[in-house]
């Protein structure tokens, strides 16, 4: 039985879930909501699906089984809510909020079916990503003692949505702050100091950091490095490294393709990085589908969940707090 769907969202992040649930076994997508009637014209390509721009539609539906949210972060908690009391699963994308104690209430009204939303943090299907943790698992590398992520993306995003992103910690860095969670399981962090640095003053305008980097350090002694920039002129640059007693894992970079050059000036000259995260993480994003798809049918508890969300908030906002007292702080 095909999960019938209606994706709230039909922007840049909207339009590539869209063609994924539309290419999935699992899925069907009914209905596609957005404010912008402009868009509607880009839903013909999909065969029985209808755009709406009252989403109320789509929750009145008994056969809609699942609400897929990527419109504005300002939105989420509402329509996770909305969908919940009309009996709806729901995927959401990153964050919940940039408002923690938003979320704090919103999990409070949701509580009863707070195991009925997966969160979209997609760096926990990316196949590399998810070895590691597997590797940690089995014990390959023995007694976790450091973790290193770095992530750097291309170029900025445009100036309109640096001023409503919520900053360094809560747009970009949040992914990281999650991973670091899931390779760390049981073991929470218990103390976090935050730098930052901008070398155009765009950033000090906007109250925002070009880089910035961050040191946990978890409740069994485990340390955590996480390295971000806004850009990198290489490629979208992605790594993450596991050390342990036995040993160490590392996640790397993916290339366009895997092909090495070797010649009198060269040698293993390797084809460039992607250069959009959508390219990078594209089997990440089609992975948490199937999980999604075992939610929807199955009620297993996804890999990555509302609390996971809100765990990741309270870490980047603890970030922000070190970085403006410029201190240590403890959880």
């Amino acid at each position: 039985m095909k999960i019938n769907t209606a994706l709230f969202g039909f922007g840049r992040i909207g339009q590539m879930h869209a063609d994924n649930l539309n290419h999935h076994q699992s899925f069907n997508l009914k209905y596609i909501f957005d404010i912008d009637k402009k868009l509607k014209s880009k839903v013909r390509k999909y065969p029985n699906c209808q755009f709406i721009n009252n989403y109320k539609i789509s929750l009145a539906d008994k056969k809609i089984d699942l609400i897929f949210i990527a419109t504005s972060t300002a939105t989420h908690t509402k329509y996770i809510e909305e969908a919940l009391r009309h009996k709806k699963y729901v995927f959401c994308e990153k964050p919940l909020d940039l408002n923690l104690d938003k979320i704090i209430e919103s999990k409070k009204k949701i509580k009863k079916n707070i195991k009925k939303v997966q969160l979209g943090f997609n760096r926990r299907f990316d196949p590399g990503h998810a070895d590691l943790k597997k590797y940690l698992v089995n014990n390959k590398i023995g007694k976790l003692e450091k973790i290193i992520i770095t992530s750097r993306d291309p170029a900025p995003p445009s100036i309109q949505y640096l001023k409503s992103s919520g900053g360094i910690f809560k747009d970009m860095m949040i992914h990281d702050f999650d991973l670091s969670r899931f390779y760390l399981a049981n073991d929470p962090i218990k103390e976090i100091t935050a730098t930052g640095s901008n070398f155009l003053r765009m950033y000090d305008r906007i109250k925002d950091h070009e880089i910035a980097s961050v040191i946990m350090k978890s409740k069994k002694g485990v340390i955590v490095v996480i390295n971000n920039s806004r850009h990198a002129s290489y490629g979208y640059d992605q790594r993450v490294e596991l050390f342990g007693t036995k040993g160490m894992v590392i996640s790397g970079n993916k290339h366009i393709n895997e092909t090495e050059l070797f010649n009198s000036s060269t040698t293993s000259s390797k084809k460039v990085l992607p250069n959009f995260f959508i390219d990078r993480y594209q089997d990440a994003y089609k992975l948490q589908l199937d999980e999604l798809s075992k939610l929807c049918n199955y009620n297993l508890i996804p890999r990555s969940t509302f609390d996971d969300g809100l765990e990741a908030l309270k870490l980047a906002e603890a970030a922000i707090k070190s970085l403006k007292l410029k201190k240590t702080i403890k959880l």
